[in-house]
């Protein structure tokens, strides 16, 4: 499901903040042997954090149910993580950088959640849409310049992208069909079942 995610960000990238130009997308760890290398301007998707977010924790188990409205089957409830994407511009300027930044950002703050239309099928068809959140702060724990530094990099200007999308990773079990038949009761009269009890008597041996 991770690379549905890289899929949909890239195409939602290149529709709303590039407007088809040719500045690549990428999602290469931002080093500083990689950066030394860019000769392009060049938009960086780092994915550096996945993490559950236990807020939408349930457990359980809930009904599937099919064209007719019956249970078809069953499905634990999916768990829903966070996808952290450091979001940085490269080119030859600092004034085209933070150009690039602010389409960035706008785009971004456009959508709370992913438009379907970006979405590959296997990602629609998950449990919910993808949010979206744009530079929020981040956690407590956690702090961008510590990711710069585990790069090797140096700090720079960008976004922390978070998208929170649910993994099903049990999927639907089938259950027993439904009845649909009225249950059918046989009554035997006391004849029947004495004449039933002779047969299973065995015979004595002299």
């Amino acid at each position: 499901m991770i690379h549905e995610v890289d899929d949909a960000l890239a195409a939602l990238v290149r529709r709303e903040a590039l407007n088809g130009s040719d500045i690549e997308v990428v999602f290469d760890a931002p080093t500083k042997d990689w950066a030394s290398r860019r000769n392009a301007p060049t938009v960086n998707l780092y994915l550096y954090d996945i993490r559950e977010d236990l807020r939408w924790a349930a457990y359980g188990s809930v009904d599937v149910l099919d064209s007719n409205g019956h249970t078809g089957g069953r499905a634990g409830p999916p768990k829903y993580f966070k996808l952290s994407y450091l979001v940085t511009a490269w080119t030859q300027r600092p004034q085209d950088e933070h150009r690039l930044l602010s389409n960035l950002l706008t785009c971004f703050l456009r959508f709370a959640v992913l438009p379907a239309d970006v979405l590959p099928p296997a990602l629609a068809a998950a449990n919910g849409p993808v949010r979206v959140t744009i530079a929020l702060p981040p956690p407590e724990d956690r702090a961008l310049s510590d990711v710069w530094s585990a790069l090797g990099g140096e700090l720079k200007p960008s976004l922390d992208l978070v998208t929170l999308v649910a993994f099903d990773a049990i999927g639907e079990q089938p259950v027993a069909e439904l009845v649909t038949e009225p249950p059918r009761v046989r009554v035997s009269t006391p004849e029947v079942v004495e004449e039933r009890s002779r047969r299973v008597v065995p015979a004595r041996r002299g």
